[in-house]
């Protein structure tokens, strides 16, 4: 099993890239979708969370996303603490999903967070997706319904993506159309089916 840890910034198309590998055989796991199911199914997480960000609780013992994002999203010291609850136990239940898949030959770890949550540590390979300033924010506002300084804000307190991109063993260039990306994942998914035989 070859394990590919795959990052990028707001709005370069990480999960259009991640789909793309899908759509070609590799097993994907989600990160962002593995800490929402902690912010809805994990009691310990949820209590954490309450206890550090109150005002972002439900009545129903639910996490308001939105009001979440809105913090953390803007404060990098409040994403740190945020990424310390659900990370430890998100890392869990990764592991848990690459131990399922250890009879795959390849699998895409998607992960915004790769390298600052040191988890590239579980990969064999890096993969960063780039994207244009300009393309990252307009996808940004359009995917995610935001403004264009608030995707701004969230791109400013994001890792540069040249210091991403310098920590990569491969990258691809998202700021082209689709076939142009999907012929640079058939190129990669070449060359690591190679050598995983």
């Amino acid at each position: 099993m070859l394990v590919i840890g795959l990052t990028g910034n707001l709005g370069c198309g990480k999960s259009t890239v991640a789909a793309m590998f899908a759509r070609r055989g590799a097993k994907t796991i989600d990160a962002d979708l593995v800490t929402r199911r902690l912010l809805t199914k994990n009691e310990k997480c949820i209590k954490k969370v309450a206890k550090i960000f109150p005002g972002v609780i439900l009545v129903s013992n639910k996490v308001d996303r939105s009001e979440l994002a809105k913090i953390v999203f803007n404060h990098p010291r409040e994403l740190h603490k945020l990424t310390n609850i659900l990370y430890p136990e998100a890392l869990k239940a990764v592991k848990n999903q690459l131990s399922r898949y250890k009879h795959e030959s390849l699998v895409v770890l998607d992960a915004p967070l790769l390298f600052e949550s040191g988890w590239n540590k579980i990969t064999d390979i890096t993969i960063v997706v780039r994207a244009r300033r300009r393309q990252q924010i307009e996808r940004a506002c359009k995917r995610l319904g935001i403004t264009h300084s608030e995707a701004l804000r969230r791109l400013r307190n994001q890792m540069p993506l040249k210091a991403k991109s310098d920590m990569a063993d491969m990258i691809i260039d998202n700021s082209h159309d689709l076939v142009q990306t999907q012929n640079q994942v058939d190129a990669i998914m070449h060359r690591l089916r190679k050598i995983n035989n």
